[in-house]
């Protein structure tokens, strides 16, 4: 009966919880087997279980039975082994106290002594039970602990299951050569799951990217996106082998992701990196100067005559889209396969050697005079604050006018007192059940509309093209509206808050000037500064459109896909229409051949692999292929228990209630709150014109949080590790935008873990 009845204890259900177990389809079997009078017993991690280091085994062994071991009522012996040179890396001998004895007719007898000079396991039954442990992970081909006993001299192994804390690595990928990985999830702000065909997107687009510098490859060829835990990873390694790239990476990450900067210092002074170390060859020479020459002729144009250049870039932009949709769409009487939609997926390697020399040369345009004012401003006042300030409110931005347009939107529905209160007392998934059946009172179901139409490609995690839509479900989109019709002083307005930000920033650049003319040759540094400037209000608004472009695109082929989805599931081939992003390109292309399989089955298993790894709790920052993987971001300064640290993105300091947002979709922040988040893509940012304040566990001083908080003038600090966790709902905090500190009011204290 106590066996039965283990299967529904509290641990029980909350693991089967935690992992997506039904309950209704568990089972018991009580194995019944006769006991092992262990002498000593214990547990192996073939792999590192602190480090996740692949190459070391770690054994803890007690005397006795591991009663004691699993109840942690015993300090035991650790051994740490390498297991292919077979030898000893460490050995730590426990008190071993407490000693558990079996009973010769049955039951159990307690013992204590002092055993701390006593080693539980001789050397030669450690190395021998390490090779066992080496065959047996060869077996699961996946690290494994194992609980193993020893008597009267043989070792016996009780069981064995997989080290589920460690992060797996890419199949077929070993430690030797040391490959460097970044993630893909913390530059780009989604830390979940990617589906099947989203993940072949990326790659197809950087496939596609690989030929701005004549390297020709397919997403399957493509050696630079790696795939594992459902996520990509950027391998850093060819990079960092050379001289300028192990310069430039750390940079590129700074300004991205600040929190791998320590790892990677740690890095660079293992030999098995060899950071810097390698040459560049004339061919990688080439290849450079295949890409970069174009692109600084492009720079330089666009700095010579910045006017009117961004509107270009744009109609350009949009045109292009035109044509991608035109391609798309069936001719008159005529209806679209699967296979012509899959030939337009495959338009997504031409995303990149479209956007980076039309659009990303623009950004750049701006962005390298930002970082000469960012200089100057420090040079001449102590702080970059100046620089960041003159970022406020630029034109051209995408996303600032997307959110802008919403507020628009808001302001329709509050104009109407109908609509008005009906939004106020309803809740925002019935607000979007009913606008999906053109039910909402009139002005607000015309406004909503008209907003989606233009942006209802954009989405949560839209860089997945697996993800759903606004226009799918526009969720979303009502609570964020929600919050703007709760904002009452015109002065926080959004579009009051853009126009104080384009003050604030002509303000900056005079303040910048005037600290100029007072130093060495002035009125130059002055002219300088007037010029850097003018390129950045410019130009720089630009950095979101190659983003957008791409996801333009990816919402035209995913409405085609969706088309063919529903086909598939009237044919009974498929359940729902959105399973085909649960297959990879090449299961689509066999797909649309009418190649027999049973795709319904593939999908759930594909659809049970992400929702498993949904769960996942941490992701690494940084992972190597021999195990270790980086989570921390920028280590908190405890102090007196109510002081945080991370990297300040965007000056300021502020006062106000925290809010913490996990998920957007079921977010409404009262004006005035600070934001606290794990990450952010564009379909957080209409969230930021009610927020007060930014702060977020990833990003750095280029992601996108990290813009848009500027151009609003929200204080923003990133990088702040496990901050959702440190800071609760309803808190009240300090924070400095400037400086990267976050205070604790009125005695509460941080409880660090």
């Amino acid at each position: 009966v106590d066996c039965w009845s283990s299967l529904w204890t509290a641990r029980a259900i909350g693991y089967r919880a935690r992992n997506l177990i039904s309950h209704d389809e568990v089972a018991l079997a009580v194995i019944v087997q006769e006991m092992v009078p262990a002498e000593v017993s214990g547990v192996m991690f073939t792999a590192n279980p602190l480090t996740g280091l692949r190459s070391e085994l770690v054994i803890e062994a007690i005397l006795g039975l591991g009663e004691a071991l699993v109840g942690g009522h015993v300090e035991p012996d650790n051994y740490v082994l390498d297991i292919a040179k077979q030898e000893m890396l460490s050995k730590k001998i426990g008190a071993k106290e407490i000693a558990i004895l079996g009973k010769p007719g049955g039951g159990v007898r307690k013992t204590t002594s002092d055993a701390s000079q006593l080693q539980a396991l001789p050397d030669e039954q450690i190395l021998k039970l390490a090779r066992l442990g080496d065959q047996i992970e060869a077996i699961y081909e996946f690290p494994q602990d194992v609980e193993w006993a020893w008597a009267d001299g043989e070792l016996f192994v009780l069981q064995s299951r997989p080290i589920t804390s460690l992060f797996p690595l890419p199949d077929g990928m070993g430690a030797h050569p040391l490959r460097v990985m970044g993630s893909f999830a913390a530059i780009q702000g989604i830390l979940e799951p990617i589906t099947p065909l989203g993940q072949d997107a990326i790659r197809l687009i950087f496939a596609g990217g690989a030929s701005l510098f004549d390297i020709r490859v397919t997403h399957e060829t493509q050696g630079i996106i790696k795939l594992t835990g459902e996520r990509l990873w950027v391998d850093l390694t060819a990079g960092l082998h050379h001289p300028l790239g192990a310069r430039v990476i750390p940079k590129f990450f700074s300004a991205v992701d600040p929190t791998i900067i320590p790892a990677l210092g740690m890095l660079y002074a293992e030999p098995k990196v060899r950071a810097g170390k390698g040459h560049l060859r004339l061919s990688t020479l080439r290849k450079l100067a295949f890409f970069a020459l174009p692109m600084i002729m492009r720079i330089l144009g666009h700095m010579l005559a910045p006017e009117g250049k961004a509107e270009q870039i744009q109609q350009n932009s949009q045109k292009e889209i035109a044509d991608i949709k035109a391609k798309s769409e069936s001719s008159p009487g005529e209806s679209s396969t699967l296979s012509q939609r899959v030939e337009i997926f495959r338009e997504l390697y031409n995303a990149f050697p479209y956007a980076v020399p039309n659009m990303a040369s623009g950004a750049g345009a701006g962005l390298i005079p930002f970082y000469l004012l960012n200089r100057l401003s420090s040079h001449l006042t102590g702080s970059t604050d100046l620089a960041l300030t003159i970022t406020r409110g630029l034109p051209h931005n995408v996303t600032t006018e997307m959110d802008l347009i919403l507020w628009e939107t808001a302001h329709a529905i509050r104009s109407d007192s109908d609509a008005f209160q009906y939004f106020k007392n309803t809740s925002a998934e019935m607000l979007s059940n009913e606008y999906m059946q053109g039910k909402l009172p009139g002005s607000a179901q015309e406004a909503i509309s008209s907003f989606l139409e233009r942006y209802g490609m954009r989405g949560l995690g839209e860089i997945d093209i697996g993800r759903a839509r606004w226009r799918e479900d526009p969720t979303d989109v009502m609570h964020t509206i929600q919050s703007y019709l709760q904002i009452k002083d015109e002065s926080h307005a959004p579009d009051a808050i853009f126009r104080h930000g384009e003050q604030a920033a002509e303000a900056a650049i005079n303040e910048l000037e005037s600290a100029a003319r007072k130093t060495f040759a002035g009125r130059l540094k002055a002219r300088i500064i007037r010029a850097a400037a003018r390129r950045v209000r410019a130009l720089a608004g630009l950095r979101e459109s190659p983003k957008l472009y791409i996801i333009q695109m990816m919402g035209i082929i995913r409405l085609g896909l969706l088309e063919s989805g529903e086909d598939l599931v009237s044919a009974g081939t498929l359940d729902r229409a959105d399973d085909l992003f649960y297959l990879y390109l090449s299961e689509l292309d066999k797909l649309a051949q009418n190649e027999a399989q049973d795709w319904k089955s593939l999908v759930a298993v594909r659809r049970s692999n992400y929702a498993r790894e949904m769960s996942r709790g941490l992701i690494p920052h940084l992972l190597l292929s021999d195990g270790r993987a980086f989570y921390e971001g920028i280590t908190p300064t405890e102090g007196e228990g109510s002081h945080l640290r991370g990297s300040p993105v965007s000056p300021g300091a502020v006062e106000g209630v925290v809010r913490v947002v996990l998920d957007p979709h079921s977010a409404q922040l009262t004006p005035g709150e600070i934001l606290v988040c794990p990450a952010t893509d564009p379909a957080w940012t209409p969230l930021f014109l009610a927020a007060n304040g930014l702060i977020m566990e990833t990003g750095g001083m280029m992601t996108h949080g990290a813009i848009v908080a500027r151009e609003y003038g929200i204080p923003a600090v990133v990088g702040v590790h496990q901050a959702t966790t440190l800071l609760q709902t309803g808190q009240r905090i300090q924070l400095n935008g400037s400086s990267g500190e976050i205070f604790l009011v009125n005695d509460q204290v941080i409880e660090f873990n």
